[in-house]
Formats: C-alpha cells, sequence, structure tokens
C-alpha cells in the first residue's frame, strides 16, 4: 500500500514536471507559441466539447511491452487495473448515452483479469463501433491469449492493432526484439478468422507511429505502402492505416529531451500546424475514461493529469448536460493533433 501510494505521488509529480515543460516553451531560437494564443488566431479558442459520441475506457496500463514511443508508460510492472465496479459504471454510462463507439484501451487491455467479461457486457449495448486495441504480440505471449482472434470474432470487435512498419528492424527497434515476428503471426491469425478481409465486416486497423523525432507521412500513400509490403510479404490483409504523431509526453518527452530532439520537434510540430483540423480533434466528441474511473478530454491529457474542467469528475458522477460544452484542457501537446492532415485515435482529421 506504501509503496502504490508512493508511486502515485511520483506519477503526479512526473506529470507535473512535464506539463511545466511543456508550458516553458522558451528556446535558444525564442518562445514557442502558445496553442491557445495560435486557435485564437482563428477564433477558435476556447475549444468545447461536442456532443459524446466516443467513449474511450483504459482499462488498465498492464502490458506486455514497453515502447519507446508510449504515451501510457505502459508495461509489465504497471498494477493500475480498472476494477469490475469501474466497468460496470461505464457500462451505465454507455447505455445512457448516444454516443456510437465504444473504445477500449491500455496498456494491453486483454491483461485486464476482467476484460473478457467486459467485453461480452459491452457487446450486448448495441455501439456502433466496438474498438479494442490490441498490440498484437498479446495473441502469442501466453496460452491464454492464443483463442482472442476467435473471442473478437464472436463478439464482432473492431480490432485496431499498432504496427511501427512493415520490416522486422524498423518494428523491433521501436517494440522490442521478437515483437515483428509474433505481430506477422498474429495478423496472420486474425485474418485466418476472417478479418481484414476485403468483403468482412469483421474490421482490421493497424496504427502507424513515427520511430523517431518526425511527423508520419501521408496517411493514404502510407497506406498503399503497408498493404503493398504485407500482401506480398505475409500474404496479410488489413482494412485501414492510421497515422498518429507522437505527441510530446510521457516516454516519448523524455526521449526527446535525452536525445536533444526536443526544441526541433515542437517547432516542427508549430511548423505544420494546421487550423483546419481544430474543429475536428479528438477531444470534442470524445471522453477518455481512466483506469479508476476519472474523467479527461483525451488519454494525452490523462497522462498529463489534465481532468476535464467540469463538475463532473469520475464516470460514477456522469452527467452529459454538465459535461456537454464543457472548455477543453489545452496545453503545448496539442499542437501534435493539429499538425499537418492532423491526428486522432482513429488517424488524420482532415
Amino acid at each position: 500500500m506504501i509503496k502504490s501510494l508512493q508511486k502515485r505521488n511520483s506519477e503526479l509529480a512526473n506529470s507535473k514536471r512535464q506539463l511545466e515543460i511543456l508550458s516553458n516553451g522558451i528556446f535558444q531560437n525564442g518562445d514557442l507559441p502558445k496553442f491557445k494564443d495560435k486557435i485564437a488566431e482563428t477564433g477558435q479558442f476556447p475549444l468545447r466539447a461536442k456532443k459524446l459520441e466516443i467513449l474511450q475506457i483504459n482499462v488498465g496500463y498492464m502490458c506486455n511491452q514497453v515502447c519507446e514511443h508510449c504515451h501510457v508508460d505502459a508495461g509489465p510492472d504497471r498494477k493500475e487495473i480498472m476494477t469490475r465496479e469501474t466497468m460496470r459504471q461505464c457500462l451505465e454510462v454507455i447505455k445512457n448515452t448516444g454516443a456510437h463507439t465504444l473504445d477500449l484501451t491500455g496498456g494491453a487491455p486483454e491483461m485486464n483479469p476482467d476484460f473478457r467479461w467486459f467485453v461480452e457486457e459491452a457487446s450486448k449495448v448495441g455501439v456502433k463501433d466496438f474498438i479494442v486495441r490490441s498490440n498484437l504480440t498479446i495473441i502469442r505471449a501466453n496460452k491464454k491469449y492464443y483463442d482472442l482472434p476467435e473471442f473478437f470474432k464472436k463478439h464482432n470487435v473492431h480490432v485496431i492493432s499498432s504496427m511501427p512498419h512493415w520490416t522486422k528492424g524498423k518494428t523491433d527497434k521501436q517494440r522490442g526484439s521478437g515483437v515483428f515476428d509474433k505481430s506477422i503471426k498474429a495478423l496472420q491469425e486474425l485474418n485466418a478468422v476472417g478479418y481484414g478481409m476485403p468483403d468482412s465486416n469483421l474490421r482490421l486497423d493497424l496504427v502507424y507511429n513515427p520511430s523517431g523525432a518526425f511527423l508520419p507521412g501521408n496517411q493514404v500513400s502510407m497506406e498503399k505502402d503497408f498493404k503493398k509490403a504485407l500482401i506480398d510479404d505475409f500474404g496479410i490483409r488489413f482494412h485501414n492505416l492510421f497515422t498518429i504523431t507522437n505527441l510530446p509526453i510521457s516516454r516519448f518527452l523524455d526521449y526527446l529531451i535525452a536525445s536533444e530532439n526536443y526544441e526541433d520537434y515542437m517547432y516542427a510540430l508549430v511548423e505544420a500546424y494546421n487550423p483546419q483540423t481544430v474543429d475536428n480533434v479528438m477531444c470534442t466528441n470524445t471522453l477518455s475514461v481512466s483506469w479508476d474511473g476519472y474523467l479527461y478530454d483525451c488519454d494525452f491529457n490523462q497522462m498529463l493529469n489534465l481532468p476535464v474542467n467540469s463538475k463532473v469528475k469520475h464516470i460514477s458522477d456522469y452527467n452529459e448536460e454538465l459535461l456537454e460544452g464543457r472548455t477543453i484542457m489545452i496545453s503545448q501537446h496539442c499542437y501534435g493533433c493539429t499538425a499537418g492532415a492532423g491526428s486522432s485515435c482513429q488517424g488524420s482529421v482532415t
């Protein structure tokens, strides 16, 4: 209990430290313009929440991988796990709102002991799009996970999986030795039960995050390259590729600072700022629920400990009227979601 409290205090202190780094914005080449001032130039400040469409639930930070770019700081040593009681509270919200998408994430969400129970109960609600964000390797991590492709199929789960690259070297560099081979095997097993097939309603999408201090390329072009490489080399099919910009928080922020790329990366985000993306950033129609039930505008804010600007702070007190129209909490990391074609958990926003 004491160790758990000490770790929580340490994480809060680290979130505060990272937020101070982001907010400072003073570099050798001058001050970085404040994000709030940038969107104010086009009359888009303050950002306000629209009607809830996507409920994104982080069921725990435990993961079988430790990826360099992970904004959740997930890993095998993380003990933060959503309880079944909090899951029940989430289910009540899903039943009573018009949200069309339920998005389960982690860590590796499958490692939560109540994951299957939650999927089974949530699948009865009848949301239009039921997403589980899988790292793929969990399917090959242990015998108890080998049947996940069939389990996902049974409940018509939309599988969105991280895939850094179609080559072994770049994938293993970002995500660890052996990850590529396990990911390929998992994708082949998902294909075998019908996922990713051209005319299949079993949706299989991949997510690409850059492996270094640079922005992702054009999503359409990259999807074509991924599809050609994976079908030619491994016979693997999938539906869509989502490109996501690495936001300067958590492990990626620490990497940027340690590699002395932080200043250049922040300027790159600002230079790529696109005001056309602002109205469609994911925080405007998404609510992020942490493993302990607290509410955030997005999972990036969750990692920076920036809760929603509302009297309603926890899923157990959910009130749609009080949450809709709230002012979105923003800071300098928000440049990552508005650079180029924009970035969200569903890929580019323009």
